[in-house]
């Protein structure tokens, strides 16, 4: 279980990182010390699912909500990928100034 989380996380810095050498040896260097913490965790420990979940997470996100900018003269080109999340933010779009409310805190439009 943990292994292809680990493999899967790779893959997705492989994705958010390309053609940025040193942010992804950074996130490589992150996971590996990461996944080395909770190397020792026996089969049987009821954190190891946890553990396992987070790598997972942050495999999404990396995978779907991390897009890279470069600067090019006045502007900045995104590297927009295939597994990158499109939306159109309909969910944060409330008409006639009203709140939204996240885990209870009430946020201003």
């Amino acid at each position: 279980m943990a292994l292809p989380a680990y493999r899967s996380l790779l893959r997705a810095a492989r994705i958010a990182f390309q053609g940025d050498e040193r942010v992804f040896t950074a996130a490589k260097d992150s996971a590996r010390t990461a996944f080395l913490v909770n190397a020792a965790m026996e089969p049987t420990n009821p954190e190891l699912p946890n553990a396992i979940k987070h790598a997972e997470e942050v495999a999404a996100i990396l995978r779907q909500n991390v897009v890279q900018g470069k600067k090019e003269g006045e502007l900045y080109r995104l590297r927009i990928h295939e597994d990158t999340e499109r939306g159109d933010n309909d969910t944060v779009k409330f008409p006639g100034g009203k709140t939204v409310k996240i885990d209870g805190k009430t946020c201003c439009s």
